[in-house]
């Protein structure tokens, strides 16, 4: 499976903004999607993970209340809508298949930069 992110761009404090992860391949559906994020200077980590059905979602603390993760398996893709950026959510954003603990295939990044 191909994973390609998209939908980052420059938003202010309090805002919102709406992830997609496009991904390629007829296995699409039977995977587990990760979100991670990687800070400048800092290691990657974990975000979000979405079961294959979409019916089991997990957040990291940092994002939970805050980013809601969901998929449209009919269009193989994933999205991460994210509410409230902070400015410590300054990232490049990047899906996955597998868990947080084993990912499969790593996708592009999408740069999310957060603004006072």
């Amino acid at each position: 499976v191909q994973l390609q992110a998209s939908g980052g761009g420059l938003v202010h404090t309090g805002d919102s903004l709406k992830l997609s992860c496009a991904a390629s391949g007829r296995t699409f559906s039977s995977y587990t999607i990760t979100w991670f994020r990687q800070a400048p200077g800092k290691e990657r980590e974990f975000v979000a993970t979405i079961s294959w059905s979409g019916g089991g979602t997990y957040y990291a603390d940092s994002v939970r209340g805050r980013f809601t993760v969901s998929r449209d398996n009919a269009k193989n893709t994933v999205y991460l809508q994210m509410n409230s950026l902070k400015l410590e959510d300054t990232a490049v954003y990047y899906c996955a298949t597998g868990t947080m603990d084993r990912v499969v295939d790593w996708g592009q990044g999408t740069l999310v930069t957060v603004s006072s």
